[in-house]
């Protein structure tokens, strides 16, 4: 089957790459190649899209392209074949091919198109097939995974087989260093081996020649008889005989064969020497040779002996020959074996004389041996103790050097270690960087596709009318990362919210904010328009503010600020910063020696005070570096301000950790030496102790509880070691700050001012504020001029630390030759130290930074950064420089302030000697800038009482609003969701179902049931067509009668009272802002009223007038309304038609509701919105009316107390002045006591004549004190006018926000009836327009006389005629008839030439044979 599928594909089909049998599940995976297929034979048309990629997405574009074209085929396809054929299972791209090998081949038999088999497959079949094709795409989408997926998954499976190539790596190199080791192990065993053989064989050696050197004693001989002994001599005697008649001969050969050769001293003195010898060998050996002669005369034996003598000879003469330049050592050999045989001769000769003799002589012998082989020993241990020593130096050599190489090996791959630990931690730094980066893309992807579907769906509630206050409150969700849609409900305020109910609140709380913001600041929504401007209310009111600062500072007295301490004016203050092996040490050397600055290290100052503690430094000893005098008296606060804190640090040390030991005893401590010592300090000693000590002491303490030195006691060892340094020289940190909070406690230690501090009254005042309130002080320079960054990455960092390291073991070995041991250990301690924490300190210098960075370059604006990767001497010039510019930038800077005191001082001119021209200045109006508050002493229980309850307006005052302004929006809210859904109902009602297609069918069955040969006749035709009439008007009628039933349903929509309703609760809603305000003014007349009273001298008294309310709409029905009139507090005004009128409009005719619905609309939303708008005016003027009577009542009252006061000061005035007159008549007047009586009724007009003759002058304090009062009168009608401005200008734009927000609702819901009202004509249009069409076909099928075969449909506006429904049966076709074939010109068929073969068969079956037919 294979080959005969590539022979059609590549033959007949002709793709365009050729596949073998082997191939299909590869070729076929993508399902370009089925594409490519299907368009040879014109089924897929867009192939152009088709992709010949291999990845997952392509794939899944391909297979979907492929899925209604194989349905259309009929070919068995569904989502689990394709993903079989992209996953490339065995035979799963064979089968399908073989499908559509028979599908195709079936098509081109038929000779059909695609749209042709597209156009003969039924409806119904098509739709499901559709279906189907959509839940294949969703399900396929399902199955494929993702590319990215799968390209992580082969990412995964690349790492999995390196990690595990590395493994395997791994293994193989410690199998083979396992090997090497073991190697190593059997060499050394064997050379052990070797070493015990050698020495086994050298001991050996030595015993052998030990016992070798061992001298016999000989045993005494037995005791023989003297005939034994004597022949024993004489063979004895005879054996030397021979031997030395051997030697004789031998010599007079050698003698002989030695003439020939040259004659030398040493030739002549060796010749006297053997002649000597020869002489004396001869006279002793003459006696023993006659002897011998005698006894031996056999010649044979001497012919033996000559003849063997002779071939000595001879040999001797050859041996001679070669060894002649060995001659003198032979001799001198000779001669010392003959002096040892002398010599053990002579011994032998001595040791006979007694047993005990040769005994003494034998261990005298043994003795020297001994010496000997002792002495030979000892050399032969010395030698072996030296080759052992050089060995054991050699292996200690090489030892030491395997260690410096495992050491290196084991560091290299610590640091390789170290280098995989880093490069995990930035991967997973860069990981959650990324997951931060891409959590926050999605939720801002998130909220915009949340924006996005909001928009439209309010687009579709709205009719593409959105509020512009919806899109600015989605707005600030947006920009706050607030969720568009509703999480949870929370109608119900809940006790304890849930995650979802907390955040609701949040937004709410939000659109709270932002709507009383703007409410307060009259902008945005409520901002006046264009017309209106000129009613904006003032932006403040002075003096109130004025008034409310005071009682706030008398009630929330100010916290005394310390004072900052001083520091003189250094010509620079820095820091340099870093990480570890940044260099930031080196740079700080590089610029004390340059620059002239002092390098500051926390580390180095700490260790400082410690050992100043430990040294009992005292005050005086302390020396300071002497300064100016005009600076002494600075630097010696700066000293009490600095000693003040270490004394607190003790005090609080020493409650926490008590000083008293058992028996007197005190705390132990340790010197830098490593003893331990006692400590005899009490609090008076610690005292005494200067500053920089105290400071060690409380770091010691620390340090022993093993416990970090807080961050305030470094700062105290900082600033003490700055107070030393003097003004002229400058200074830079090392390394510090390293966190925030130093930076911020050094910030405030130095310049005194607290960062984090916050204005204690600063947020207690929202509503008003006073302008001459005192400005927070200048911000003063920071505590640092330049902060400098040296950038190093990580990688560097680490690399410097290897460096460091190979440095350090090179270092190391150099002072090890040296013995220079002390700092180096220190140092490598140190490095050691750094080297093991560096990572953990990279991290933490990583967490800390972004906020340093923030602090430095957003607040201070000081950071400067510089490249720390390049050489050091570039980043230490880059410094320099850095320093430099900076202690130019601040000298110029303090000289422009040294010169611009004097550019203030201008010549005077002709002009300003000239007296000035008197010119009356105009009156100070009270809250302006010139104006002079009266600020006179109030009673304690003013502020007291008046302070919480401003604090309680205000609340009050904004809890309000914000609660109104969110019953506005939700109202917005319900106006929008309501009119869609009238909308959408509406839009439903009209599309209700009806009967029109049930007469229909019936008309259409009826008309196809009259008889054929009737339809011609002209009455039928007649008939017919007057039944088609009686089925257009019934038609019309069922159209009449829904367009009635729609109408009816439009008006009772608009009569449902739902727009009245919500139209009184918006009403009433800003008819509650007005209150709100109202009661504003009423609680700060009251406020100032007080204020003022209390300024008097006065009690304040009660305000007699209550409240001002503001009616509300009355929206409760009549009955539930007199059930509340009980517990009614707002005054309600009735606003609803009454139950009479409701039912007058009802009970009007249908025709006349039909005909008058757009005048009756029009007109009662007129009426109405007439109505309200007078309603709203009328309520306005209500409260604008209430403000400006409570003025005026105020002023009248004011007025009224004011004339009783002067009233009463008259009437006093009079009493003196009688008084005085009667103490001046006494004689004369005191019996007349009618005309005092009537004095006394009549009153004002006698003291006006006693005035008028005799005047009172006003003493200087009463003068003060009426002005005083007219002033305090003054400023408190300026203030109550100024409130009342401001109140009326609010009230008048809640007025027209009002006005504005009821007109916007009418016109929506006019909108909204006009919208039914248009949808309904136009339906009913489509209907009767849908109804003509199908009577026009009736009638064309009459005239054509005619059956309508197909089903015709009326549904709602639309008519048309179903195809694929049949009325009418098709006929019955004709019986096949079998076709005969005829013969022509005579020419046989090929049925009777079969036949004419057969007869012949029969007749002559051989002659056809023969023939070969």
């Amino acid at each position: 089957m294979s080959e005969i599928l590539c022979e059609w594909l590549n033959e007949e089909v002709k793709l365009s790459r050729s596949v073998v049998p082997g191939s299909f599940s590869e070729e076929f995976s993508t399902g370009y190649l089925l594409g490519e297929l299907l368009h040879k034979y014109g089924l897929q048309d867009d192939f152009n899209q088709f992709s010949q990629s291999r990845v997952a997405n392509a794939k899944l574009n391909n297979f979907l392209r492929l899925e209604p074209t194989l349905h259309l085929l009929g070919v068995q396809f569904n989502e689990n074949v394709a993903q079989d054929i992209m996953t490339g299972k065995h035979g799963a791209a064979r089968k399908l091919l073989y499908e559509l090998y028979i599908a195709l081949e079936k098509k081109r038999k038929t000779k059909l198109t695609g749209v042709a088999m597209e156009a003969m497959r039924p409806a119904a079949t098509a739709k499901l097939k559709s279906i189907e094709s959509v839940l294949y795409r969703e399900r396929l989408k399902t199955l494929t995974p993702r590319q990215a997926d799968l390209q992580l998954q082969q990412i995964s499976e690349h790492f999995e087989i390196k990690s595990k190539a590395t493994e395997d790596k791994i293994a193989r190199i410690h199998i083979a260093e396992e090997q090497k080791v073991q190697k190593l192990q059997e060499e050394q065993r064997a050379q052990d081996t070797e070493k015990q053989r050698i020495g086994r064989r050298r001991q050996n050696e030595i015993m052998a020649r030990i016992h070798a050197a061992i001298i016999q004693i000989p045993k005494p001989p037995p005791s023989h008889t003297i005939k034994a002994i004597e022949a024993k001599k004489f063979l004895q005697e005879k054996r030397e005989a021979e031997d030395t008649y051997k030697e004789i001969k031998k010599f007079e050969k050698s003698v002989a064969g030695n003439a020939s050769a040259v004659v030398t001293d040493s030739d002549i003195q060796e010749s006297l020497q053997t002649q000597m010898l020869q002489e004396t060998t001869l006279e002793t050996t003459a006696q023993t040779a006659t002897e011998l002669l005698n006894i031996y005369s056999d010649d044979e034996y001497i012919r033996k002996i000559q003849k063997r003598l002779e071939e000595d000879m001879f040999a001797r003469e050859q041996r001679e020959k070669r060894r002649r330049k060995m001659l003198m050592e032979q001799l001198i050999a000779h001669e010392a074996e003959e002096e040892a045989y002398r010599e053990e001769q002579l011994i032998y000769r001595l040791m006979r004389q007694s047993q005990q003799e040769r005994r003494i002589a034998v261990q005298l012998m043994h003795v020297r041996h001994e010496k000997e082989v002792l002495r030979q020993n000892r050399f032969f241990r010395e030698k072996q103790y030296d080759e052992r020593r050089l060995k054991e130096f050699q292996e200690a050599h090489d030892r030491e050097a395997a260690l410096a190489k495992q050491e290196k090996i084991d560091y290299e791959e610590q640091i390789i270690k170290e280098r995989e630990r880093y490069e995990k931690i930035a991967v997973e730094r860069a990981q959650a960087r990324y997951k931060k980066h891409y959590s926050i893309c999605w939720e801002v992807i998130n909220q915009i596709v949340d924006l996005s579907t909001k928009v439209g769906e309010y687009h579709l509630l709205t009719n593409n009318r959105i509020p512009l206050k919806l899109m600015l409150d989605w707005k600030e969700f947006f920009f706050n990362g607030k969720p568009m849609y509703e999480q949870a409900s929370i109608q119900p305020l809940p006790n304890e919210p849930s995650q979802e109910e907390f955040v609701e609140l949040n937004k709410m709380n939000l659109l709270d904010e932002k709507d009383y913001d703007e409410y307060k600041s009259m902008t945005g929504e409520w901002c006046p328009t264009e017309e209106n401007s000129e009613n904006k209310p003032p932006p403040n009111n002075n003096i109130l503010g004025h008034v409310l600062r005071r009682l706030m500072e008398i009630f929330y007295p100010p916290k005394p600020k310390s004072s900052p301490p001083l520091f003189p004016p250094f010509p620079i203050k820095g820091c340099i910063l870093g990480k570890l092996f940044s260099g930031k040490t080196t740079c700080v050397k590089f610029i004390e020696k340059v620059c002239n600055i002092q390098v500051l290290s926390v580390d180095i100052l700490v260790q400082e005070a410690i050992q100043a503690f430990l040294r009992s430094e005292m005050k005086s000893e302390h020396n300071v570096i002497p300064q100016e005098a005009e600076n002494s008296g600075e630097q010696n606060e700066v000293e009490k301000n600095l000693s003040k804190s270490p004394l607190k640090v003790l005090k609080k040390l020493q409650t926490e950790t008590p000083v008293n030991g058992i028996g007197g005893n005190c705390p132990v401590k340790k010197n830098p030496s490593g003893q331990e010592f006692k400590s005899d300090y009490s609090q008076d000693d610690l005292s005494k102790l200067s500053v920089r000590a105290q400071l060690g002491a409380a770091s010691q303490k620390f340090l022993k509880k093993g416990k970090s030195i807080p961050d305030e006691l470094l700062i105290d060892i900082l600033l003490e070691a700055i107070n030393q340094i003097p003004p002229e020289k400058g200074w830079i940190v090392d390394g510090f700050p390293m966190t925030i909070n130093q930076a911020k406690l050094f910030e405030k230690a130095y310049t005194g001012i607290d960062p984090e501090a916050k204005d204690a009254n600063s947020g207690k005042l929202s509503l008003v504020t006073d302008p001459r309130a005192p400005v927070k002080p200048p911000v003063t320079s920071p505590a640092f001029d330049v902060s400098v960054l040296l950038d190093i990455s990580d990688t560097m960092v680490l690399n410097r630390v290897a460096n460091l390291r190979s440095d350090k073991s090179q270092s190391s070995q150099t002072e090890q030759e040296n013995n220079q041991n002390s700092d180096a250990e220190i140092l490598e301690e140190k490095i050691d130290l750094a080297r093991e924490q560096v990572l953990q300190r990279i991290s933490s210098f990583l967490d800390m930074w972004p906020k340093l960075e923030k602090w430095f370059s957003v607040h201070q604006n000081i950071l400067v950064k510089v490249n720390a990767e390049t050489e050091e001497s570039l980043v230490c010039e880059t410094v320099k420089e850095i320093i430099k510019e900076e202690i130019a930038k601040k000298q110029n800077r303090r000289s422009a302030e040294e010169i611009s005191p004097g550019k203030n001082l201008l010549p005077v001119t002709h002009q300003d000697l000239l007296p000035p021209v008197p010119v009356a200045p105009p009156p100070v109006e009270p809250g302006s800038d010139e104006w002079i508050y009266v600020d006179e002493p109030l009673p304690k229980e003013i502020p007291d009482f008046l302070v919480p309850y401003w604090e309680m307006v205000e609340n009050s005052y904004m809890n309000t609003i914000k609660t109104i302004l969110r019953c506005l929006r939700d109202e917005q809210h319900s106006v929008i969701y309501y009119l869609a859904d009238v909308r959408k109902k509406f839009q439903d009602y009209l599309k209700r179902p009806d009967l029109k297609q049930e007469f229909v069918s019936q008309w259409q069955s009826d008309f196809n049931s009259i008889a054929d040969d009737l339809r011609e006749d002209e009455e039928t035709k007649a008939e017919l067509h007057q039944r088609v009439t009686d089925l257009r008007d019934l038609l019309w009628d069922i159209c009449d009668n829904r367009r009635e039933e729609a109408e009816q349903e439009r008006t009772e929509i608009m009569n449902d009272g739902w727009l009245p309703d919500h139209r009184g609760i918006a009403m009433n809603h800003f008819f509650s802002l007005m209150q709100v305000e109202v009661d504003r003014f009423q609680d700060t007349k009251k406020l100032l009223h007080d204020y003022y009273r209390a300024m008097e001298g006065k009690i304040p008294t009660e305000d007699g007038q209550d409240f001002t309310r503001i009616p509300l709409l009355d929206i409760v029905d009549v009955g539930q309304e007199e059930d509340q009139n009980k517990s009614r507090r707002i005054p309600l005004v009735s606003w609803k038609l009454s139950a009479p009128e409701l039912m007058i409009t009802k009970s009007k005719s249908k025709g006349t509701l039909q005909k008058s619905a757009k005048d009756e609309n029009s007109e009662n939303g007129a009426a109405t919105f007439r109505k309200d708008e007078n309603l709203i005016t009328d309520t306005w003027q209500t409260a604008v009316t209430a403000v400006s009577n409570m003025v005026t009542v105020e002023i009248q009252s004011k007025e009224v107390e004011e004339e009783k006061e002067h009233q009463q000061r008259e009437v006093k005035e009079d009493l003196k002045s009688s008084q005085t007159l009667r103490g001046k008549a006494t004689g004369k007047d005191a019996k007349k006591p009618p005309p005092k009586s009537a004095a006394k009724k009549k009153g004002r007009p006698s003291t006006a004549s006693v005035v008028e003759v005799s005047p009172v002058p006003m003493t200087p304090e009463e003068l003060k004190k009426r002005e005083l009062e007219l002033k305090i009168k003054q400023e408190y009608f300026s203030a109550l006018k100024h409130e009342e401005v401001a109140t009326k200008s609010r009230l008048d734009l809640i007025k027209e926000k009002a006005l504005a927000c009821v007109e916007e609702l009418t016109m929506k819901a006019e909108e909204a009836y006009k919208d039914m009202e248009k949808w309904l004509g136009s339906r009913f249009l489509a209907e009767m327009s849908s109804v003509e069409k199908m009577i026009e076909v009736a009638r064309h099928h009459i005239e054509s006389s005619s059956k309508i075969q197909y089903e015709i449909t009326l549904e709602e506006t639309d008519f048309f005629i179903r195809s694929d429904v049949k009325v009418i049966p098709d006929p019955v076709p004709l019986p096949h008839v079998p076709h005969v074939e005829t013969s022509g010109s005579g020419s046989l068929t090929i049925s009777q030439l079969a036949t004419l073969h057969k007869q012949f068969l029969q007749v002559a079956p051989k002659v056809l044979c023969f023939l070969g037919i």
